[in-house]
């Protein structure tokens, strides 16, 4: 029994409409008729087509590049359907934009991923739906109830069948001490040992590799991440394992491909033969690699939102 929406209605952010509309495809819904545009001056504009009252809405919008306009578009969206008088209303965020600035690294820094969430609690959103937050206790800075999917469970599987006749082979590597719990967990799911990249980081964006923790010798190596943006680390981490540690191929993944800078031309350039990310964040034509593979988060995301209109639990999916 649904106690919150007479119904459900899936709406679309300009950032994830391709998302949204395999997520509607997969429920047996139509895409929610509305339109996001921009004025001359910049200023976003948002229509609603079709009355939301009482309904169960969810608003899919990663808050990725350019993330300030997909923020702006995410929180007016929630504000029309707020005031349009939706029973409940779930924003539905792919990829959590400003995850990274969740800390004080240094004196006088903001923690602008909390003002993210206040912000989307100020707007009206009654729940958030996310896939791996960079730092999960930024599920701590919402006071509204946040279901937090992760990646692997859609990651590991595919390489559980790529490399189903060699599987002995297979060592999983963590990029930084950072992603050590995100590696143990694939790791653990494909019944494969882990090694360990320790990297000490000297500047934004800038990584240097310092050593390696597990032998690597001879192993097929699959660098897990949550999100790979210049690649410098992925990449250093790749280059060290072959060079230094003799791996025999590697592969990489990761939920969020943000690729900024120069990480297409880095990724060509390494030893990294295939890398596969979710499509949290959509493909740009000019942004993209012979060597990238997407896979689809519709599925998971189809399944939690079903789960959350029904008033199921969640938790199945984290499996």
């Amino acid at each position: 029994m649904n106690l919150h929406g007479k119904d459900i209605k899936i709406f679309a952010g300009n950032a994830s409409h391709d998302v949204a509309a395999q997520i509607a495809q997969r429920l047996g819904l139509p895409l929610g008729k509305s339109s996001v545009d921009t004025f001359s001056d910049g200023e976003i504009s948002v229509s609603i087509f079709e009355s939301v009252r009482g309904s169960d809405v969810f608003v899919v919008q990663s808050t990725c590049q350019p993330v300030n306009n997909n923020i702006m578009e995410l929180l007016i969206l929630i504000d029309a359907f707020k005031r349009a008088s939706a029973g409940r209303i779930t924003a539905v965020i792919p990829y959590y934009g400003y995850a990274r600035q969740d800390r004080k690294a240094k004196a006088r820094d903001p923690i602008s991923a909390k003002l993210i969430a206040d912000l989307i609690t100020a707007a009206g959103a009654d729940r958030v739906l996310t896939m791996d937050l960079h730092a999960p206790q930024i599920q701590g800075f919402f006071n509204i109830p946040v279901d937090h999917l992760l990646g692997v469970p859609i990651l590991a599987p595919y390489f559980c069948e790529k490399f189903a006749d060699s599987h002995e082979d297979i060592m999983v590597v963590s990029p930084d001490l950072g992603s050590v719990t995100r590696a143990r967990k694939f790791a653990e799911r494909i019944e494969a040992p882990m090694a360990i990249v320790d990297k000490r980081r000297q500047k934004a964006n800038v990584s240097e590799v310092m050593n390696l923790i597990g032998d690597v010798q001879g192993k097929r190596c699959i660098i897990v991440d949550d999100m790979i943006d210049t690649a410098g680390t992925l990449c250093n981490a790749a280059k060290y394992i072959m060079e230094k540690g003799g791996a025999k191929e590697v592969y990489a993944c990761a939920t969020h491909g943000v690729l900024s800078g120069p990480a297409i031309e880095r990724i060509d350039a390494s030893p990294i033969k295939e890398l596969v990310l979710l499509d949290t964040i959509p493909e740009v034509p000019e942004r993209t690699s012979s060597k990238i593979t997407r896979l689809s988060v519709a599925p998971v995301f189809a399944e939690a939102i079903d789960r959350i209109y029904g008033d199921r639990s969640v938790s199945p999916l984290f499996f």
